[in-house]
């Protein structure tokens, strides 16, 4: 049961708000966690036994972590100076045994299910000399559905614990809940704690309002989805399938073409998602905020995939930015190497943990890993080269506010997307490489015109609902880009405006979306990962 999927949106989801309703509200959370847990079990049968147990491991590092502090100010209450420095020192010491232990033990079973036959098959690759002194064989593993999204809230909540940000929850039953809220345990988004936990157990009662703005939500993610992304899904496959009977503009608008259909669909998702808990009163946060008007690489997942890039941010960047080799790094650089290779130093070192856990993070193939150290490798570059730009900006007299620069500035980050976009979605490092290179062999333009699109399996309304459903995202998200609230806007206008608005939208999805001859329900490209 996908989130657009009409079991979902009309009979799982209006059951689930007329239940969570009817109960008690110091009681409605412990609804929302019944329906989570049946939810999560309808997808992956007993595999929701790995979801219980990471809860229950994730509630007792939590407590374990409280309970050591509360000791140590026991203790401390009464010490005198040079025993409090060593109090602090063996609790911190066992403070970080205990966290390291939780991440350790979640980490583990991760890599297991995720990536055991991934390294089986990469030893498999080695040279005979290399090859490691043991029997390695493919195992038929199957991965607890969102194993990769609750993995991080629990990693996240472990950290936050151990550092003192937050208070540990007490209720084992909650901390499920948190970990497990239907609406988001197959995409995310990846939450904090102190994200969702002020209105996840509230139990606000279900308000008109809400219910209006969810559905809107979530017909808006649909328009998305099923329009724009089913469609493209189509031309995708066949390219990207087939891909050494294609070359030069073909490659290129298959690349192209997957980027658009990665963010409709998944942002698209997201929206569905962040809808439903809107309808609990639930708030979820933001995961897309216009993308494709990013100046960079680096701002560019400042606005994709948000919730990720704040975790990575958060758990990985800060530490390793704060560890006592980058400290270390950082007092020799001053003295030998001065302050700007010194800072670039200090990027590398924060940045590579980054985005090889990004590439990883995504699956277990070695494109995935290419795909992480390619944007590696651009942001740094980027890093490098600021002092350069900034003086040439500055020696040319040239806006850094300049409506030219911007646009060429959002033209390069294009090109640098639609490039990670096509060895993300090839079959294989391999066939990424091949497909990049073959787009510099025979680049007809004319292919765009001369019919060869309709032999990919779309036809001419196909294209034109694509076309148009772009321009209707792209005009959204240019009034969003301009600090436009399309929600109050829609709020604040006459009734017959208001809801011909809603109406316009429903009907779009239920006239235009892709099915029929030619089309098949299309998997969630995230719920992958």
């Amino acid at each position: 049961m996908s989130y657009d999927a009409v079991l979902y949106i009309f009979v799982f989801l209006p059951v689930c708000l007329a239940v969570y309703q009817l109960t008690p509200e110091k009681s409605r959370w412990k609804a929302l966690l019944i329906f989570s847990l049946a939810f999560h079990f309808l997808l992956s049968r007993g595999l929701l036994l790995c979801l219980i147990g990471t809860s229950l491991l994730t509630y007792y590092t939590g407590i374990c972590l409280e309970w050591l502090r509360s000791e140590e100010k026991l203790e401390l209450s009464g010490a005198d100076r040079t025993e409090k420095r060593r109090l602090k020192q063996k609790y911190q010491r066992r403070r970080k045994r205990i966290l390291a232990l939780g991440v350790i033990i979640l980490l583990a079973i991760l890599a297991y299910l995720k990536y055991y036959n991934f390294f089986v098959r990469s030893v498999d690759l080695l040279p005979g000399w290399l090859s490691l002194p043991l029997s390695l064989e493919e195992k038929q593993l199957i991965m607890p559905v969102g194993i990769s999204f609750y993995t991080l809230q629990a990693i996240g909540y472990m950290a936050d614990v151990y550092w003192g940000r937050i208070s540990p929850e007490r209720d084992p039953g909650r901390m499920t809940l948190f970990l497990s809220f239907f609406p988001q345990i197959m995409e995310g988004p990846i939450c904090r704690y102190s994200d969702t936990a002020g209105t996840l157990f509230k139990g606000e009662p279900v308000s008109y309002q809400n219910l209006v703005d969810g559905y809107v939500r979530i017909f808006w993610g649909l328009f998305k989805k099923k329009i724009i992304a089913d469609r493209l899904a189509v031309p995708v496959a066949v390219i990207f399938d087939n891909y050494t009977e294609y070359g030069g503009m073909l490659i290129a608008v298959g690349a192209v073409a997957y980027t658009i259909q990665l963010y409709m669909e998944f942002s698209g998702c997201m929206d569905i998602i962040i809808g439903s808990g809107r309808m609990f009163g639930i708030c979820l946060p933001e995961n897309f905020r216009q993308p494709f008007c990013a100046r960079s690489a680096s701002e560019f997942w400042r606005r994709w995939h948000i919730t990720l890039g704040t975790w990575f941010k958060t758990y990985i960047f800060y530490p390793v930015s704060m560890s006592g080799i980058v400290k270390r790094w950082n007092q020799f650089g001053r003295k030998h190497l001065g302050k700007y290779m010194t800072q670039l130093g200090v990027a590398a070192a924060a940045l590579f943990p980054v985005w090889v856990c990004n590439g990883l993070w995504h699956g277990a193939r070695w494109s995935y890993i290419f795909y992480g150290m390619y944007y590696f490798v651009l942001i740094l570059a980027g890093e490098a080269v600021k002092p350069l730009r900034d003086k040439a900006l500055a020696a040319f007299r040239i806006r850094e506010d300049a409506v030219w620069l911007r646009c060429v500035q959002i033209a390069r980050t294009w090109v640098i997307i639609f490039t990670g976009e096509l060895f993300f979605r090839a079959d294989g490092l391999r066939a990424g490489l091949h497909m990049f290179w073959s787009m510099f062999e025979e680049f007809g333009i004319s292919r765009l015109w001369d019919g060869t699109l309709f032999t990919l399996g779309v036809g001419r309304a196909d294209l034109a609902a694509v076309a148009v459903g772009c321009i209707i995202v792209a005009v959204v998200g240019h009034m969003k880009e301009k600090d436009k609230n399309i929600p109050q806007r829609l709020a604040a206008a006459p009734l017959p405006v208001r809801w011909g608005a809603y109406y316009a939208l429903i009907l779009a999805v239920i006239i235009f979306a892709a099915y029929g001859d030619g089309y098949q329900a299309v998997d969630m490209i995230y719920a992958g990962f």
